[in-house]
């Protein structure tokens, strides 16, 4: 069934979905690595694309920034087309000294600042952390194509104009990196009891005032797509 932010039916999305939060990048993947696609969904401009890699069958869907937008684009994927595992392969800034520029963060677990958890009504804070199946087959991948990688913690901030400035707090308690959606994709995988892993690369290194161009965040993190997609064929 279509939803107000997806068109289509049930099955026109992949069991797994590549999930950058630039449609663009959607968009580029979709040409440049995935055969038999279609173009699934164009509301709001958020493309979304479906396709085989090496004759496995992929989805890849623009997220928007922040989690909110995810928060949405996620839920109705899980609840409402039947996919059950869901890659973001976005940006993150890296904030850990050893994080360089460029480099491949994996999301294990997800600081945030978010009230998104308060929907659940828990006694507590609660803790998003990725699917360990999708961890562990993204490492192992990692490791056979040669890309170093840091696994740990990101920090999904509500927030990318930080008046307290409050990165430095973050990285005493060794976070890797900060990006804007790890927190609500992870809460929703664990509440649908789906599968959900962030896989970052590191566009700036703010503490370090070192950055990339956009054009090189829309088209030029190939590592990081090809890893994901070599992770999906493990699935």
């Amino acid at each position: 069934m279509a939803t107000p932010h997806l068109q289509g039916e049930k099955g026109d999305y992949a069991p797994v979905v590549l999930m950058p939060g630039d449609p663009l990048r959607a968009k580029f993947i979709a040409e440049n690595y995935l055969e038999n696609v279609q173009c699934v969904n164009k509301i709001r401009g958020m493309l979304g694309y479906t396709g085989t890699y090496q004759g496995i069958p992929v989805s890849v869907q623009g997220s928007g920034m922040g989690q909110p937008s995810i928060g949405i684009y996620s839920y109705e994927l899980y609840h409402f087309f039947d996919v059950q595992s869901i890659i973001r392969i976005g940006t993150a800034g890296g904030i850990a000294p050893e994080v360089k520029l460029r480099d491949i963060i994996l999301g294990q677990a997800s600081c945030t600042n978010s009230n998104f958890a308060m929907q659940y009504q828990l006694q507590g804070i609660y803790s998003p952390i990725a699917s360990f199946k999708l961890l562990k087959s993204a490492f192992d991948t990692a490791q056979e194509l040669n890309l170093p990688v840091h696994v740990g913690n990101l920090f999904s901030s509500d927030m990318f104009y930080d008046d307290s400035n409050s990165l430095e707090q973050w990285t005493k308690m060794h976070v890797l990196g900060i990006e804007m959606e790890s927190g609500a994709l992870y809460m929703n995988a664990m509440r649908a009891g789906k599968e959900a892993l962030c896989i970052c690369t590191v566009s700036d290194c703010p503490l370090k005032h070192e950055f990339t161009s956009a054009e090189e965040r829309q088209t030029g993190f190939t590592d990081m797509m090809k890893l994901a997609l070599e992770t999906v064929k493990k699935l």
